[in-house]
């Protein structure tokens, strides 16, 4: 298999690259941290790049760009440590649109891909433990339209968006997999309430509290649809988790170069040197199951959220090692604020634990490894 990139997509990846190495600097995203962690004009500078309208199809005004531009663009912004909603307005949100009617399609797609409406999926709920067919907000529908009521925890970019895409039931018990609708909320609209925070890596998220809210219904049947866009997610986590360890091994490479022991630089003890090329072999284990995510996001459904799950889980260990041996090698000055190197370890401890941690997805890929060898067979 050819794992080459095409020469537009090694354009795209300079193209961000440049971008953050000259817009987005760690002064300028430990100050919007400090501040409450607000990005929404760093969402706009990412739209005058055209980033916004990458997966948005070209009818719509986007690029429509697939999975591996997808791919390229989340590295280069995990390498930068942009805490920007780009994966989830920009990525996910138009996944779970692809299948609303043309008028609502018609409405915000445009919007999404100019950046000029920042869209996010609120699908996460206190007693789902990541369980997507576990929800308990409810959808009724009335003479003049759909009303959503329940509550969504960790909602990114909350107090941020323009409007939320939320699964809701239309029926069925609270954990089938059927019955579950897909509805467009306007954060302007009346019955809701935001309570937002500011995430461990300096991000924005909240909890968002629907009351008979007025809604746009996306689909009556929205589970599959719900599953492709997690795993679109997934797989955009991983690319981002394998560009935030690819920077951090190379500050900590950089600083075992620089910083002496006993008149000797860190880099010369062989146990140390032993411990990196350990790190290094987890990056790399991280990169190629990053690389058959997003080639596997075009699979069918079955085959697809396996291949996700495993990724998801070494993309886990390899992000947890990784920070923790980086840090470690780092010494106390690892874990201050004002060293970048222990915001990369935050990034992907809040990484690890999107769309669902390590031991969810071992249980989804032990669950789906049905096959058997052909000694057993």
């Amino acid at each position: 298999m050819d794992f080459e990139f095409t020469d537009d997509q090694l354009s795209l990846r300079d193209a961000v690259a440049r971008w953050v190495d000259k817009g987005f600097s760690f002064e300028r995203r430990h100050t919007i941290a400090k501040k409450g962690g607000h990005t929404r004009n760093v969402y706009g500078e990412l739209a005058e790049l055209g980033l916004t309208g990458l997966a948005i199809p070209d009818a719509h005004g986007g690029m429509g760009f697939g999975a591996v531009e997808a791919m390229v663009v989340m590295e280069e912004l995990g390498r930068g440590l942009v805490n920007a909603p780009y994966a989830a307005g920009a990525l996910v949100a138009p996944t779970l649109l692809a299948g609303a009617p043309g008028e609502l399609q018609a409405r915000w797609l445009p919007r999404m891909a100019s950046g000029a409406a920042l869209v996010v999926l609120a699908h996460q709920e206190r007693h789902a433990r990541y369980r997507l067919n576990q929800v308990a907000s409810t959808a009724v529908k009335s003479a003049s339209g759909w009303q959503l009521s329940g509550h969504k925890s960790v909602v990114p970019a909350a107090d941020e968006a323009d409007a939320f895409i939320v699964p809701a039931r239309i029926g069925g018990a609270e954990s089938d997999a059927h019955g579950i609708g897909l509805f467009l909320v306007e954060k302007a609209a009346q019955g809701v309430a935001i309570q937002a925070y500011t995430t461990q890596d300096g991000a924005r998220a909240g909890e968002l509290k629907l009351a008979s809210a007025p809604a746009a219904l996306i689909s009556q049947d929205g589970f599959a649809t719900l599953e492709l866009a997690v795993d679109v997610g997934i797989a955009a986590a991983c690319a981002e988790g394998v560009g935030v360890m690819d920077k951090l091994v190379a500050l900590t490479v950089e600083y075992m170069n620089t910083r002496k022991q006993f008149s000797t630089t860190l880099a010369t003890f062989q146990a140390l040197r032993h411990r990196m090329a350990d790190v290094k072999m987890q990056l790399e284990l991280g990169r190629s199951m990053s690389y058959l995510a997003s080639l596997k996001l075009a699979e069918l459904a079955p085959q697809r959220r396996r291949a996700l799950s495993q990724a998801k889980v070494q993309l886990g260990n390899s992000m947890r090692f990784v920070g923790q041996q980086c840090i470690q090698l780092h010494g106390g000055i690892g874990v201050t604020d004002e060293y970048i190197g222990s915001h990369y370890f935050k990034r992907l401890t809040m990484l690890e634990m999107a769309f669902g941690d390590t031991m969810h997805h071992l249980g989804e890929a032990s669950a789906r490894m049905t096959d058997v060898t052909g000694v057993f067979a």
